[in-house]
């Protein structure tokens, strides 16, 4: 881990760009910690916040991007072959697949938040044939989100971040499975509203 701090360090912007990019694509590279040390660096002045912020986001566009041209154009074909190079196995793929069928193209939006599911969510969503503009309209808003959060936790965490940082990445988990059963939940009461007022009327 400490080598890839190193290179964020040494390149600044072009290093937070190489390395996020390839750890949302799928290498092994701790994207959160990298984005919180990002922040940290933004408190000591060393990069400028709303040029990191600019930075990590096309990063991460970028590489769920390419995820998602990879599973659309050569998925099936690429994916046994290559897959074990970036840690896909059968059963992550069988896993991320059971996720994006319970939650559709939402995944999309929440998966940066979810170890072993970020990496290969637009690779199923590619697969699957989601259309560009559905595949752009739910993870670009992702992407913003999580660069934001985990950006702004290095730079209120200071000196302490390396520290809390997987306590971080736990709570920010939480507060997002939180948030998806709040939706769920509100949007089935919704539904059971308009199906009662249905009933009344007829």
């Amino acid at each position: 881990m400490h080598s890839v701090l190193d290179l964020l360090l040494q390149y600044r912007y072009f290093g937070l760009f190489c390395l996020l990019c390839l750890g949302i694509v799928g290498l092994p590279i701790p994207d959160e910690t990298l984005l919180v040390f990002a922040g940290y660096l933004i408190l000591r002045g060393i990069l400028d916040p709303w040029l990191a912020f600019i930075t990590a986001l096309a990063a991460t566009m970028l590489g769920i991007s390419i995820s998602y041209a990879v599973g659309r154009a050569l998925g099936y074909r690429v994916v046994p072959r290559f897959g074990k190079y970036v840690h896909l196995t059968p059963k992550r793929m069988e896993r991320v697949n059971q996720w994006f069928s319970r939650m559709g193209a939402w995944l999309l939006t929440i998966c940066y938040f979810i170890p072993g599911v970020r990496h290969f969510a637009a690779l199923v969503a590619g697969m699957s044939r989601l259309r560009y503009r559905t595949f752009a309209l739910f993870a670009y808003p992702g992407a913003v989100i999580w660069v934001a959060i985990f950006l702004a936790a290095g730079y209120f965490l200071g000196a302490q971040w390396e520290r809390a940082s997987a306590t971080v990445q736990h709570d920010v988990l939480i507060g997002v499975g939180a948030a998806c059963v709040a939706a769920l939940l509100g949007w089935a009461i919704h539904k059971f509203r308009r199906r009662l007022r249905f009933t009344l009327k007829a």
